[in-house]
């Protein structure tokens, strides 16, 4: 008979799914809320801990949220409820809510955000952009493959746009919208980090979020114009897509040890933005 765990089993769980050593040094993950011998019965996956997702999830009597970004990444002096992190630290605690994040391990692991980028496009022989130094092979930020078929620019910016959460900025492509490609570099979430990576293994096109200016423009530079072509996509979006994925996992994980936990994916859209005005528009 399947049983409740407690929120230190469900950890210990999501420790063999996304090990905490996987994280980068700069970042913040682990348990940040929430009291290890509690009963959970319900849990909540989302994006980002901001204050609609965290009421929904205590509407719903979760008693766990995993959001796969921190919301103490950066240092605070004081959690008074005034703050907005102090709000939701509040609104948390007299839920009986937990908070779990996994970030950066959740990007590297396997399985993680970037093997389900690489499964939704249809990417094979993938393997890490940047492995890891203390883990699998196949771990590590980023991931590069090959489309079965080769295909444009154009239409393969179209497909990422079609596979994508709708939010108000879109796609943004630099390079030929004919040209053919079919090698494939990508990394969900912000991965500016990973261009020169991307054009040293020799990438047609490079899909990431939050592509700035500068670095962009000189990636643009270093290659000539030609490859890797750029593909800016959104932040939430490439990463919400690994929230469904995430949650069948761990509730297969879960049930393979006889336990039983209800699980629900936010479908609140997290992306900052509004709306966008476009040439002609």
């Amino acid at each position: 008979m399947a049983q409740t765990p407690s929120l230190q089993e469900v950890l210990d769980v999501v420790e063999d799914l996304w090990p905490a050593y996987l994280a980068e040094d700069w970042d913040a993950v682990g348990l940040v809320a929430g009291r290890r011998d509690s009963p959970v019965r319900k849990i909540h996956f989302a994006v980002d801990p901001v204050s609609d997702v965290v009421n929904e999830a205590c509407a719903a009597e979760a008693d766990l949220l995993i959001t796969h970004h921190p919301l103490l990444l950066r240092g605070v002096t004081s959690v008074e409820a005034g703050t907005f992190k102090g709000e939701v630290v509040h609104r948390l605690i007299e839920s009986g809510c937990a908070l779990l994040t996994t970030h950066t391990n959740g990007d590297s692991a396997v399985g993680g955000v970037n093997d389900v980028l690489c499964e939704i496009l249809g990417l094979a022989d993938t393997r890490p952009l940047a492995p890891t130094q203390t883990g699998l092979p196949e771990e590590g930020l980023g991931r590069i493959g090959s489309l079965p078929q080769g295909t444009t620019l154009g239409d393969f910016a179209a497909t990422v746009f079609g596979v994508l959460p709708a939010v108000a900025g879109g796609v943004r492509v630099a390079g030929d919208r004919d040209a053919f490609i079919q090698k494939v570099a990508l990394c969900g979430g912000a991965g500016d980090s990973l261009l020169n990576a991307a054009r040293e293994a020799e990438a047609d096109v490079f899909i990431t979020a939050d592509l700035r200016h500068h670095p962009a423009s000189e990636a643009r530079e270093a290659a000539r114009g030609q490859r890797p072509y750029l593909i800016d996509v959104s932040h939430f979006a490439s990463e919400w897509l690994w929230l469904p994925a995430a949650a069948q996992t761990l509730d297969r994980a879960l049930l393979d040890r006889d336990f039983e936990v209800e699980i629900a994916v936010s479908g609140i859209n997290t992306d900052p933005w509004d709306f966008v005005i476009t040439p002609g528009h």
